[in-house]
């Protein structure tokens, strides 16, 4: 019997508020995060995940007394990222009261962190947050007469890091199996062409990352209605899906898009 899928609200913090954007920009006041954070518990979200989105463009610590304030609110697991790029930084936000840290721009710069992390505090703590974007491999020969299957090989998954304002060399698919190998226990797989279009999540490549891996992939970017949700659990390996506007404006109530995942036959965990 498969797990049951997860459905997780995402918290993008900037200055102590909730934001949202399209593509990584464009960011709009969303609401308090702890007031938020009560509500999603209280309407059956399975997770939250705090995201402080410019704390390693600021060069900053994630903001601890925050998590402190929205943990106590919580009865539910709590993912907090941004910024952590040391072990002693991690301890101090899981006894803040977060179940979790999620580390994305640290891992790239030293993927021993992930170990490290690990070694310390269980693989079940260890989220590493991977943000991805289609480009087009400038090496390949540009020709009018190329074939389809031409087109998608010059087409590569990269990573980005800094919020998605830096591109890295690494190539998506592998560095998630890197990051599996170095013992992170799930990877937040976020695709940056499809955040906050609400087009719906990235089927093929979430499909291909969550097959390939034995660790959960909660996937991230695009979910926009019941039945993207439906698509994402139907037809990848993804053990969760994650979205933030939906949920922050009011779009799809959490409680009706478990209702119609249920009523499509996916396994999900439901309000007593």
């Amino acid at each position: 019997m498969s797990l049951k899928k997860r459905i997780i609200p995402c918290l993008d913090i900037k200055d102590g508020r909730t934001v949202k954007g399209i593509n990584f920009v464009g960011l709009r006041d969303a609401g308090d995060p702890v007031e938020l954070a009560k509500q999603y518990a209280a309407q059956g979200a399975d997770e939250l995940c705090f995201l402080d989105i410019t704390a390693t463009i600021e060069k900053r610590d994630t903001l601890v007394p925050l998590v402190r304030e929205i943990a106590a609110v919580l009865n539910i697991p709590f993912t907090v990222g941004g910024g952590i790029n040391d072990v002693a930084l991690a301890k101090e936000i899981i006894k803040a009261g977060a179940d979790k840290i999620a580390i994305n721009s640290a891992a790239v710069k030293r993927p021993e962190l992930i170990s490290e992390l690990a070694a310390e505090l269980g693989s079940q703590c260890v989220v590493v947050a991977v943000d991805t974007k289609k480009k087009q491999n400038q090496n390949e020969k540009q020709n009018q007469d190329i074939t389809f299957d031409e087109i998608s090989h010059q087409v590569r998954n990269k990573v980005f890091v800094a919020g998605g304002r830096v591109e890295t060399e690494l190539e998506t698919i592998s560095w998630c199996q890197e990051i599996e190998r170095l013992g992170a226990g799930e990877i937040l797989l976020t695709s940056m062409d499809h955040d906050g279009t609400k087009n719906g999540f990235a089927l093929e490549l979430t499909d291909t990352i969550s097959r390939k891996l034995s660790i959960p992939i909660i996937a991230s970017g695009g979910g926009g209605t019941s039945a993207h949700f439906t698509d994402l659990f139907k037809d990848t390996e993804a053990s969760a899906g994650l979205a933030a506007s939906i949920f922050h404006f009011g779009e799809l109530p959490i409680p009706e898009l478990k209702k119609q995942l249920a009523d499509k036959g996916v396994s999900i965990r439901t309000l007593i």
